[in-house]
C-alpha cells in the first residue's frame, strides 16, 4: 500500500463518485477505480459499496476514512515541520493564486504582502482553484485564494469577493445589445476550457445551461483565454466569463466580442481565502497572518 492509494481513497470517499474524485485529482476514472481495487485487495475488505448509480461507503470503508484523513495530514505536513524543525530565521509563506483575479483583489494582494514583508517572505503559488485547495491540503500551501464553492475536510473558507458573471458574444450579432436571454444561447455552442482549468461553480453554470436547451459544447484545451475570444468572434458560439471590465479577464474582450448580463439569470463567481484549520491551531503566526489577509483583502487598496 502506497500513500497515493489513501489519498486515492480519501477523494473518492468525500466525492461519493469516482469520476468527481477522478477530476479533482486529474486522472481518468479507470486507474482511479483499478486502484481502489488494489486497496480493497490489501486490505482484505470492500470499501465503497457502488453501481451505474450511486457510491456509498461500507462499514470498513467508513472505518476507515478517519484514519487515512490522519495519515495524510501527517505525510503531508512534513515539509512545512521540517521547516519548523531546522528554524528559519525568516519563514517562507506559500500563498496560491488562480488565473483570472480581479484587479482589485490584487491590489490587495499587494497591500497584504506589504503588510507581511517584516515577519516572512509572501511567495505566490499559481494554479487552478482545484489544484491549489489540494496544495493547501497536503500543507504544501499555507493558504490560497481560490474561486468557490470548496467543501473539503478541515478547510476554513472567508469569502472576499463576488463577481457577476455574462455571456461572452460575438460582437457583430449582438451589436448594440444591453443583455441576452438564455433562449437566445440555445443555438448557440458553449465554448469552455477543458474541467481541470474550471472552478466548481462552472458545474453548477453546465447544469442550468443544459437546463435551458443548450446542448452543444466545445471544449479548448488551453489556458489562452485569446484562443476563445478568437472562436467566438467567429460567430455562433459563447462563453461565460466575468462581466466587469476591471476583471482580470478584460484581455479576453476586443472589438470583435461583447459580453453581456444574462437577463433571466444571474450568475456570479465568488473568490475566497482558504486554509487548513489545525495549521493555525498548531501555528499562531499563521492564525495572525490569516487575519491580516482577510483584513488586506477585504478593504480597499490604500
Amino acid at each position: 500500500m502506497e500513500i497515493f492509494h489513501l489519498r486515492y481513497f480519501v477523494a473518492v470517499a468525500e466525492k461519493l463518485s469516482f469520476s468527481g474524485a477522478a477530476r479533482s485529482l486529474h486522472m481518468a476514472t479507470s486507474p482511479l477505480s483499478q486502484r481502489i481495487r488494489d486497496l480493497e485487495r490489501e486490505l482484505g475488505t470492500v470499501l465503497f459499496e457502488r453501481d451505474s448509480h450511486h457510491v456509498q461507503l461500507t462499514e470498513s470503508g467508513t472505518a476507515l476514512l478517519p484514519i487515512a484523513r490522519d495519515a495524510l495530514s501527517r505525510f503531508d505536513d512534513v515539509p512545512w515541520r521540517l521547516r519548523e524543525a531546522i528554524g528559519r530565521h525568516r519563514p517562507v509563506v506559500y500563498l496560491g493564486v488562480p488565473p483570472g483575479l480581479h484587479s482589485t483583489l490584487r491590489e490587495r494582494l499587494t497591500v497584504f504582502t506589504r503588510r507581511c514583508a517584516e515577519v516572512c517572505d509572501l511567495k505566490r503559488w499559481p494554479g487552478g482553484s482545484r489544484e491549489l485547495l489540494l496544495g493547501v491540503q497536503r500543507g504544501e500551501l499555507a493558504m490560497a485564494l481560490v474561486h468557490l464553492p470548496v467543501h473539503a475536510e478541515g478547510i476554513e473558507v472567508f469569502e472576499l469577493m463576488r463577481e457577476p458573471l455574462g455571456a461572452v458574444l460575438p460582437a457583430a450579432d449582438f451589436a448594440g445589445r444591453e443583455a441576452v436571454s438564455l433562449h437566445e444561447l440555445v443555438g448557440l455552442t458553449y465554448v469552455r476550457p477543458v474541467a481541470r482549468m474550471l472552478p466548481d461553480y462552472w458545474d453548477e453554470l453546465e447544469a442550468r445551461l443544459t437546463a435551458a436547451g443548450v446542448h452543444r459544447r466545445m471544449t479548448l484545451d488551453t489556458g489562452d483565454y485569446g484562443s476563445t475570444a478568437e472562436v467566438i468572434a467567429n460567430g455562433g458560439a459563447f462563453a461565460i466569463s466575468m462581466l466587469d471590465p476591471k476583471s482580470g479577464m478584460q484581455k479576453m474582450r476586443d472589438e470583435n466580442i461583447t459580453v453581456l448580463p444574462i437577463q433571466d439569470f444571474s450568475p456570479s463567481l465568488a473568490t475566497g481565502l482558504i486554509w487548513r484549520q489545525d495549521r493555525t491551531e498548531e501555528q499562531p503566526e499563521l492564525h495572525e497572518l490569516i487575519a491580516a489577509a482577510k483584513e488586506s483583502m477585504t478593504e480597499p487598496a490604500a
